[in-house]
C-alpha cells in the first residue's frame, strides 16, 4: 500500500460512512453514521479534519451544494468517495481479514 493509500482507523470509519451514505454525504451525516454504527462519539471537527486529509490523498472529492433556506442561505459541502478510496478500503479490509484469520474464536464476543 503506498503512503497515499495508507489509511488509519478513523479514516477507515469516515470512508466506510461515505460508502454507506453515497455522494451527497456531508459532515453531520458522516458523524451520525460513525456514532450510530461504530458506537463511537466523534467531534465534527475530527470528521472535517479527516475529510480534508482524505481529499488531499485523492481518496474523496468535495463540492459545495446550493444554499438552502433552512440553513439561513448557507451552503453544505458534500463529499464523495472516489475509486482510489474504495481501493484503499479494500486493501485495508483484506489486511485485517488476513491478520484476523484463525483468531475468530478469540475475537468473537463471549455470551
Amino acid at each position: 500500500m503506498s503512503t497515499a493509500e495508507y489509511i488509519g482507523e478513523f479514516e477507515q470509519l469516515v470512508l466506510l460512512a461515505l460508502l454507506r451514505l453515497g455522494r451527497d454525504a456531508y459532515g453531520a451525516t458522516i458523524r451520525e453514521e460513525i456514532e450510530a454504527r461504530g458506537g463511537r462519539a466523534t467531534s465534527i471537527s475530527a470528521v472535517y479534519t479527516t475529510l480534508e486529509r482524505l481529499e488531499g490523498k485523492g481518496l474523496v472529492r468535495s463540492r459545495v451544494g446550493a444554499p438552502t433556506p433552512h440553513r439561513g442561505g448557507k451552503r453544505k459541502r458534500h463529499y464523495e468517495l472516489l475509486a482510489p478510496g474504495v481501493r484503499a478500503l479494500r486493501q485495508t479490509h483484506e489486511t485485517i481479514r488476513r491478520m484476523t484469520d484463525g483468531l475468530e474464536g478469540i475475537l468473537e464476543p463471549s455470551s
